[in-house]
């Protein structure tokens, strides 16, 4: 199976994903095209109680698309992958429900992101989640090592999703489930919509 080639510029599209949500996580009271912070979360599917304890503080640069834990909690002692962890809202959920026996790895090419998530983090008083920089097309970490990759909202914002998809399925144990929250299209993308960055980054 051949990739399509997307007439975007890779590079600049990376540059203007990081622009963009590194303003989320340093002002996340802007106005953006879409929804943040709890509202946000409870607007795309979030049950309160996953989020009731998470403080205003904790939550407010979320700008996920919908609910990864939809299909289900990791369970107590897994180790768990975060894709594109922005601000950790998703990563703090799942180190919460896997215990302090298991781990939550957050990977994110934002720098401000995995600033706030780090923070977030020590805010909640969690040390069993961990925030790494890093590409989701170039994963950290060992081969077969992870029970449960999640991602929200990330997939769509990527131009090599075949090189995610298989990024994943090295990263995770014989077995492992993927929980995707994403954006799809079911009519075809014009040329001039892919084109358009600034469709792209959000």
């Amino acid at each position: 199976m051949t990739s399509e080639v997307i007439p975007v510029d890779e590079d600049q599209l990376r540059v203007e994903i990081r622009n963009h949500y590194a303003e989320v996580a340093t002002s996340p009271d802007h106005e953006f095209h879409f929804h943040t912070g709890r509202e946000a979360a409870r607007r795309v599917g979030y049950d309160e109680s996953l989020i009731h304890g998470l403080s205003d503080e904790v939550i407010a640069s979320f700008a996920g698309v919908a609910n990864p834990f939809h299909f289900g909690l990791p369970e107590s002692g897994e180790t768990v992958l975060d894709i594109g962890s922005g601000a950790g809202v998703d990563s703090i959920i799942a180190a919460k429900a896997v215990g302090p026996k298991g781990r939550v790895i957050g990977v994110d090419m934002t720098p401000e992101m995995l600033e706030a998530a780090r923070r977030n983090a020590e805010r909640m008083g969690l040390d069993n989640v961990e925030f790494r920089e890093g590409l989701v097309e170039r994963l950290p970490g060992e081969p077969d090592s992870i029970e449960l990759v999640i991602s929200n909202g990330v997939l769509n914002l990527m131009v090599d999703k075949h090189g995610a998809y298989k990024q994943v399925a090295r990263a995770l144990k014989p077995g492992g489930r993927f929980q995707i929250a994403d954006i799809c299209v079911d009519k075809p993308v014009s040329e001039s919509a892919k084109r358009n960055i600034d469709l792209w980054t959000g």
